[in-house]
């Protein structure tokens, strides 16, 4: 593909005006079919505005096409059929498609066509014409968006977005991916009037939000209960998307308690709460998106409990309105984070317990409400916070136990008190939290605790590294004798030679614990029993010699 030759906005709605002319709807659809088959093949454009391809046809044949951008009626197809051929309408789609144009806005050219002249001669053209319109199409949708711009610092949210659809209709929607995402921002912030501060944030986050819903909007006709699998593109536009939502909430709100762009707030939190609840149940985005507003700017600028009362109307009253079609994760957890802020506790984790029965709950939305209650210090309700939703953590990745200890730590550090019911959780989160309350057994120096919980699972000593192993050969060397004993026994029982070199090794380890503790003849009485009862063993009697364990 020739990198000189691009199709500009006049080229492409005259191209879309000359296709919908010149092809049926039917040969349209046809040469659509051939494109979604792949069966154009190298594609040249010339600086002359030619575009070359070979099409597959039927029973392995392959026909020659020339496209004149200029003037289709001077195209080509080296197909039995005259002129405007499905072939043709293959090759300009596969054209379209490398330039970034949407592919589908091609294919229905026919029924959009606003005017139709029908053809004097085989040598008419009327390019002129086309392109002429185009231009004037052009220019009549740029007034249309000036009017309406300078319109946006008095209109709602909902008309904001409707400006934004009307700002990205030049660009087409092809392929939603990063570009298409760039564009599409471009487009609106072209469209950008003066703004106040607020208005200014509230613009720019709608701005990133209109483009995200345009990302994932092929997943809102799937039922919110049904999983929706995104192309890899497309996802990691969105992820971006969101990821630049998250710094546009980083920022503190310019906005007082009395201004009146409070209305828009209100209507942002209607938008994004819309969408929230109707999101497929494999997405995140949006309750994502509902989480950052209240947390980030809605919460800091509240001076009483109003809102909270009136959100949580909106959200049982949805239940009803959106019947089947109600995401129900999000809905109970956001009803669950309305009762939180309203220090409503009990029925908090009622909800979540509810949410938690028929779906994995984000640990991100769990881990919120313990980073909200350390910021505030509210010591005694992050005790009851970690109790309660611990069990709801314990099946997730370690990373997030992690954390989740590390808010404990928090507590127990204000009240020490708080220690015994660390303990009682973490043993009530088995086995999923294994890794972290062994972890931290040997962090609080309960190194019988930690032996006992060891042997009663079967763990293999040769399993963990020397360093785990330090403190407790430093503190209760004798806490290491049974451990070892038990497990050198296992090895011998499976009478092969690995295993007898593994029974060695940690042999090697006892006559170092023995020799620590001063009970040398101890040892001495242990090994020379140990290697008489298992005389018959030759493979492993030799693994004992080379370790030189005996003579």
């Amino acid at each position: 593909m020739n990198p000189n030759y691009t199709l500009d906005d006049t080229g492409w709605q005259a191209l879309i005006h000359t296709v919908g002319e010149k092809f049926n709807d039917l040969t349209i659809k046809r040469g659509f079919q051939y494109f979604k088959q792949e069966r154009v093949r190298p594609l040249k454009i010339s600086d002359t505005g030619h575009v070359e391809a070979l099409v597959e046809g039927n029973d392995d044949d392959h026909y020659r096409v020339d496209i004149n951008l200029d003037s289709l009626s001077a195209s080509h197809c080296t197909c039995p059929v005259p002129s405007h051929c499905k072939h043709m309408i293959a090759v300009l789609l596969e054209y379209v498609s490398l330039q970034g144009r949407s592919v589908h806005a091609l294919v229905n050219a026919n029924s959009t066509a606003t005017f139709k002249q029908p053809v004097k001669s085989s040598s008419y053209d009327n390019s002129s014409y086309t392109n002429k319109m185009a231009i004037d199409q052009k220019a009549a949708l740029s007034t249309k968006l000036q009017e309406q711009a300078s319109k946006i610092p008095s209109m709602s949210i909902f008309q904001w977005h409707e400006v934004f659809k009307l700002s990205i209709s030049p660009i087409g929607f092809n392929s939603p991916n990063a570009q298409y995402a760039k564009n599409a921002l471009a487009s609106i912030y072209t469209i950008q009037p003066q703004l106040s501060p607020a208005l200014e944030q509230l613009f720019e986050l709608h701005a990133h939000l209109f483009v995200l819903e345009r990302l994932v909007k092929p997943s809102q006709h799937i039922p919110s209960n049904a999983p929706m699998y995104m192309g890899y593109y497309t996802q990691i536009a969105a992820d971006d998307m969101q990821g630049e939502i998250k710094r546009i909430f980083t920022k503190d709100l310019a906005i007082s308690d009395e201004s009146e762009h409070w209305i828009r707030i209100t209507e942002t939190l209607s938008y994004a709460r819309s969408l929230m609840l109707q999101e497929s149940k494999s997405l995140k985005y949006f309750a994502e998106v509902y989480d950052q507003l209240w947390l980030n700017w809605i919460g800091p600028n509240l001076k009483d409990k109003t809102m909270y009362l009136e959100e949580l109307h909106h959200l049982k009253s949805s239940e009803d309105a959106l019947g089947n079609t109600l995401s129900r994760l999000p809905w109970l957890l956001a009803q669950s984070q309305m009762y939180f802020y309203l220090n409503q506790d009990e029925q908090a984790w009622e909800l979540l317990q509810s949410a938690n029965k028929g779906s994995i709950i984000p640990p991100s939305r769990l881990l919120h409400f313990l980073h909200a209650l350390a910021t505030a210090e509210e010591w005694s309700r992050l005790q009851a916070w970690l109790i309660n939703i611990g069990p709801m953590l314990s099946s997730l990745r370690e990373e997030h136990l992690t954390e989740y200890m590390e808010f404990w730590e928090k507590v127990i550090r204000h009240s020490p008190d708080s220690e015994q019911h660390m303990w009682k959780s973490l043993i009530s989160m088995l086995p999923y939290s294994k890794t972290v309350y062994e972890e931290t057994l040997l962090a609080y120096g309960k190194w019988q605790q930690w032996m006992d919980y060891q042997l009663s699972t079967g763990k293999e000593p040769l399993e963990f590294r020397v360093s785990v192993m330090q403190p407790i050969d430093k503190n209760a060397p004798e806490l290491l004798l049974p451990f070892y004993h038990q497990a050198v026994e296992r090895y011998i029982l499976l009478k092969n030679r690995v295993s007898y070199k593994a029974a060695v090794k940690l042999l090697k380890r006892l006559a170092k614990l023995y020799k620590k503790m001063k009970q040398e003849e101890r040892w001495e009485e242990f090994i020379t029993t140990f290697a008489s009862r298992h005389s018959r063993l030759r493979a492993l009697q030799e693994e004992l010699r080379k370790g030189k364990l005996i003579s």
